[in-house]
This record gives C-alpha cells, sequence and structure tokens, in this order.
C-alpha cells in the first residue's frame, strides 16, 4: 500500500509540472489546455449545457492548479497537500454540475491527458535526437 501511495504521489507530482508554467497564457499552452477540456469533456460524455457549465470552473481550477504548484514548488509534501485541497475544492464544484462519480473522474481524465502529453515530448525529444544522430555517423 505505501509503495501504491509513492508512486501515485510521484505521478501526482510530476503531472502537476506539465501545467506549471506562469499564468501569462501563451498560445501553446493555452491551446493546450483547451485540448485538456475537450479531452475531458468527451471522456465524460458532457451534454452542451454541462460543458457550458463546467468550462469557467475546469478554467479557474488549472489557473489555481498552476499557482499552487509555482508557489509551493520547494516544499513537496506541502504541495501535495495543496493540490489535494484544490481538488476536493473543485471537486465539490463539479459534483454540482457532473454528479459525483463523474466529477471524480475529472481528475483521472486530467492524469491521463497529461501522461498523453509527456509520452509525445518524449517520443518527440528522441525522434528529433535519432534524427541528429543517423545524419552524424558514417
Amino acid at each position: 500500500m505505501k509503495r501504491f501511495f509513492l508512486i501515485l504521489t510521484m505521478a501526482l507530482a510530476s503531472c502537476t509540472a506539465i501545467l506549471a508554467q506562469d499564468d501569462s497564457t501563451d498560445d501553446k499552452t493555452g491551446r493546450l489546455r483547451d485540448r485538456m477540456q475537450q479531452y475531458i469533456q468527451k471522456r465524460l460524455d458532457m451534454t452542451k449545457p454541462e460543458a457550458e457549465r463546467f468550462s469557467p470552473i475546469f478554467l479557474r481550477y488549472i489557473t489555481d492548479l498552476r499557482k499552487t504548484h509555482r508557489e509551493n514548488r520547494t516544499d513537496r509534501p506541502v504541495l501535495q497537500l495543496r493540490i489535494a485541497e484544490l481538488r476536493v475544492k473543485y471537486r465539490n464544484e463539479f459534483k454540482e454540475i457532473l454528479g459525483e462519480q463523474r466529477a471524480n473522474r475529472v481528475f483521472q481524465h486530467q492524469r491521463e491527458f497529461e501522461e498523453m502529453v509527456r509520452k509525445e515530448i518524449i517520443e518527440r525529444r528522441k525522434n528529433r535526437r535519432s534524427g541528429q544522430g543517423a545524419g552524424t555517423k558514417p
């Protein structure tokens, strides 16, 4: 059980790093955030009214998540505590729109999306390195 908690904690902490950029939303960050939001809405099969109510709350959640990460970056246990508190707060808000089960799955789908992005970044880096390396070898 301790091992599972440790793995879950490490995954959670590393996932937040993807979104821990400053609040000045540049084009890439905004598009990534929008794609995550669309991914979650699709995975939860939201109706249009649900999606319209969900969007502003989710954007506040992402903004607060980034702020929390930035403010507590040097103290990992405090960071994890603050993230957990933030998720409980926003889960309650999501629950009013989506119901309890679907509100809980928002964070699961967020982690899935972040993992997909992380894998894509790693793959692109590998391809870039292998492309450069292939041209330099005899």
